[in-house]
């Protein structure tokens, strides 16, 4: 007989095995009224479908390697990807491996549409004065606020489908689930409270199951509002600083125009772009937690309130609201203008710091570090005071803050709670109820008096948390609309350099100012040209400039190549940086080729500029790796262009051509020039301007620097002060001639007039030389005077001490002797060559280039 089990199935248990027997049985009767023919057709679909599914999976692990592939080799290259819509798409390091982002640029049509909101604002706003509001403009809770803040909401939510905006759905739901959350809460309270006092043990312990479940379900909807409202928050930056980058960043040059021209938010645009933008997302990502969803759940609570305890309650429950309101307006301190300045001494405090670091070997140079920490210490001194002030003034406010929205609306809320038991005919439903248990059982009465309390008290510290939340909320607004103002000043001050709108109805405009340019540059044009065109270092706006030539007028042709010399500080970089666009062309025209870089024209500056990322990029600026690939180039023309820079060396002493590193302090001055002429040769425009490109490199270099660059076919247009770089060039354009150094001249090298001119040199050279031996006997006729002195009214002739007169002396008074008659030969060897180099440039010189000014040349 066999052995009955003592095991006993719990009643889940045996609920599970009737569930999965009764519905196999069904399944089971199905497949055996079925035909085979139905039974081939599923099982040829459930094998085709898993053989597709499995198809699709494999292909999708597929692309993703691929892609995966892809975006190690871009990050290696720090390149990225061209899509046919104009976006770009890049790879960024994400844990092990990469994570793809597609970039797209705003459209043109954007910002037309955008810049009357920031350039036109409407005149209620305050705004509409015709001009942007400086950084130095008090924000506050007004027209002006809601018109700025209206005005980005229009950049961060470009369309209702956006992204942005279903996560914004998505968090207010989740508030609206909270809110509900919060009255199933209060309810659910006070039938706890009323269970534990009437000792019903079931129904309390099951409330405690409730609780317990709709605590887990709460603490997860909490969670999803915080990190919602954070998913919010770098939303509204990524597409803010997307788009102020495609302002800022693009072929109209506002990123220099900002500083340098226009001034409007002065030196501090990265802080506006970083921190003020950062903290402004934030603000404006909470502004819908703690300004919206307090609001609804006010008139949520105020309602079941109001059915609880009745009309007289939610009367005075308003009048608090109002009365709160006003007080801590009346008496709250001004946060918005208190944060603007302090974010503007934080700008300052930091920018100090920034150009300690810049110019840390100028300054380790000159030991001033001493001065240097007197600076920061004094600016920073002024951020703390301000700083401690600040705090001193919300001491005040937070002392009254709490004490009205905590003590003070609690013993107001226990008032209002009493309204049923006192004056139960002004109760409400809770007055109904007492009134109607009067006749009941004591005990029950009591027991629905604290369930109704209970319930009406959480309802009341929901509602205490939501008006704090509220006049909390008025702080937090103080503060939003000074982040506001800072993030709506920048893409004004943007939009106004970006459309070049600097001039003012009914304002004079002040001469040579942003709003009184009046030339033209023309683009496409085979040269350089310039008519009439005054060289003026700009002042910032409204500001005039200071006029440093007055009208130049020039050619260049390609092959005629031109040395821009003359004296320091007299303007010859300010030409390059009005070709270039940099500087306005107040009157004249500037005519150039059309392009930068590759069959147009190129720029090196005085300081070569080194970018962050890998060697490759070094050569290739400002093109990436998959421009490059586009020109088809590759690796072997980058090593080419080095060689005949002088610098193929390179690759192999840094590790390849993938090596990242600080390139600005690893290479030498004169690596960092000959790596701009390396740029300059795998570009390969047609005309180049060098400001000072070579002053580092050696003069046999440089010889060989230019020649090949001339082999290329590449027109200079050098800035120098250096003569010997006149042999490589064919015109030669003196500034800061005549008497105020106001006048100029275009001198062709090579030309009788110079000849002239060096053999003038040379006459002088060699009357000095013949004067030397003369001047060495008046040396020691005077040395014999200085021996003698008077004593006693007799000439005595006295030798200098031995102490004075030494053989150290004397080797160093021959050494002089000797340094200046070499001086004075080189010079004469110098002036000499000049004159054969000369001498053979005109054997070769045909009748058309005598002419000077017919053809080809420079025209003035």
């Amino acid at each position: 007989m066999a052995v009955q089990s003592t095991l006993r199935h719990s009643a889940a248990e045996e609920a599970i095995a009737t569930f999965v027997e009764k519905y196999g049985e069904l399944i089971r009767t199905k497949l055996r009224s079925t035909s085979k023919t139905t039974r081939l057709l599923c099982t040829l679909a459930l094998a085709t479908s898993i053989i597709l599914a499995g198809e699709g999976t494999r292909r999708k692990w597929k692309r993703k390697r691929e892609e995966r592939e892809t975006g190690r080799k871009l990050v290696r290259t720090n390149s990225w990807l061209h899509n046919k819509d104009g976006s770009r798409t890049i790879y960024v390091p994400y844990k092990d491996g990469t994570s793809k982002v597609v970039i797209s640029s705003t459209k043109p049509l954007t910002f037309e549409a955008h810049r009357r909101l920031f350039l036109n604002p409407p005149r209620v706003s305050g705004l509409g004065d015709g001009h942007v509001p400086a950084a130095q403009t008090k924000p506050g809770l007004n027209l002006a606020f809601l018109h700025q803040f209206l005005s980005l909401m229009s950049i961060m939510i470009p369309r209702w489908t956006s992204k942005e905006a279903g996560l914004l759905v998505s968090h207010g739901a989740f508030l609206m689930l909270r809110t509900y959350l919060s009255l199933v809460v209060a309810r659910l309270d006070g039938e706890i409270v009323r269970d534990l006092v009437a000792g019903n043990g079931k129904a309390f312990l099951l409330g405690l199951a409730k609780w317990c479940g709709l605590g887990g379900f709460a603490s997860y909807t909490n969670a999803m509002i915080k990190y919602l409202e954070s998913k919010v928050s770098i939303a509204f930056r990524t597409r803010l600083t997307r788009y102020i980058h495609d302002l800022y960043l693009n072929d109209n040059l506002n990123y220099y125009k900002l500083h340098n021209l226009d001034g409007g938010v002065g030196q501090g645009a990265d802080q506006f772009i970083t921190q003020d933008l950062t903290q402004f997302c934030a603000a404006a990502a909470n502004l819908y937690s703690s300004l919206g969803k307090p609001f609804v759940d006010i008139c949520v609570f105020n309602y079941q309130l109001y059915r609880s305890l009745g009309p007289l309650a939610l009367t005075g429950l308003l009048s608090n609201y109002f009365l709160t309101a006003s007080i801590l307006r009346k008496l709250s301190p001004p946060f918005g203008k208190l944060k603007a300045v302090e974010g503007r001494k934080e700008g300052d405090f930091r920018s100090l710091h920034a150009r300690l670091i810049a110019n840390a070997e100028e300054v380790a140079f000159y030991g001033g570090a001493e001065m240097e920490k007197t600076f920061l210490n004094k600016e920073f001194k002024s951020l703390k005071n301000w700083m401690e002030g600040i705090y001193m003034l919300k001491i005040r406010y937070n002392i009254l803050e709490d004490f009205i929205l905590k003590y003070s609306w609690s013993a107001y809320g226990y008032l209002l709670s009493s309204l049923p038991v006192f004056l139960p005919a002004w109760g409400g439903l809770g007055g109904a109820t007492e009134v109607a248990g009067a006749t009941a059982v004591k005990g029950g009465r009591e027991r629905e008096r604290m369930k109704d309390f209970i319930t009406n008290k959480r309802l009341m510290l929901s509602l205490a948390d939501a008006g704090g939340r509220m006049m909390y909320s008025i702080k937090d607004l103080s503060e939003l609309a000074g982040y506001t103002s800072w993030v709506y000043t920048l893409i004004s001050t943007l939009h106004r350099a970006h459309a070049n709108a600097y001039y003012v109805r009914g304002r004079e405009n002040e001469l040579y100012s942003l709003s009184d340019v009046q030339g033209t540059i023309q683009k496409g044009f085979d040269g350089v040209r310039l008519e009439n065109v005054p060289i003026v270092a700009p002042g910032l706006w409204p500001q005039g400039g200071e006029e440093l030539l007055e009208s130049l007028s020039l050619i260049v042709r390609r092959g005629d190549h031109l040395l821009i010399s003359g004296p320091n500080g007299i303007g010859k970089s300010a030409i390059a940086r009005v070709i270039a666009g940099l500087w306005p062309v107040y009157r004249g025209l500037v005519s150039r080729p059309k392009n930068n870089g590759e069959d147009g024209i190129m720029f090196l500056p005085q300081r070569p500029y080194l970018s962050i990322g890998t060697l490759r990029d070094q050569v290739i600026y400002p093109d990436g790796e998959a421009d490059m690939r586009e020109k088809r180039k590759n690796e072997y023309d980058l090593k080419r262009a080095l060689e005949q820079a002088k610098l193929g060396y390179l690759p192999d002493r840094e590790g390849g051509w993938d090596t990242r590193k600080e390139w600005k302090d690893v290479l030498s001055g004169g690596e960092k020039q000959r790596l701009a002429i390396a740029r300059l040769l795998y570009h390969e425009p047609q005309y180049a301007f060098i400001d000072e490109g070579t002053s580092a490199v050696s003069s046999d270099v440089e010889g060989l620097l230019y020649e090949t660059c001339k082999e290329k076919g590449i027109t200079l247009i050098t800035i120098s002060t250096r003569a010997s770089l006149k042999k490589y060039h064919t015109y030669n354009l003196v500034l800061g001639l005549g008497e105020r150094g106001d006048e100029w001249e275009v001198q062709r090298i090579g030309t009788e007039r110079e000849k002239m001119a060096v053999e003038k040199e040379l006459h002088d050279l060699r009357e000095r030389l013949a004067q030397v031996e003369k001047w060495k006997k008046r040396r020691e006729e005077i040395e014999t005077e200085l021996n003698k002195v008077w004593v006693g009214g007799q000439e005595e002739e006295l030798g200098a001490p031995a102490y004075v007169v030494g053989e150290e002396q004397q080797k160093e008074e021959e050494q002089d002797r000797q340094t200046e008659a070499e001086e004075t030969q080189d010079e004469y060897q110098e002036a000499q060559s000049r004159v054969m180099s000369d001498d053979e440039g005109d054997e070769t010189e045909t009748e058309e280039q005598r002419a000077g000014t017919e053809g080809s040349g420079i025209v003035v």
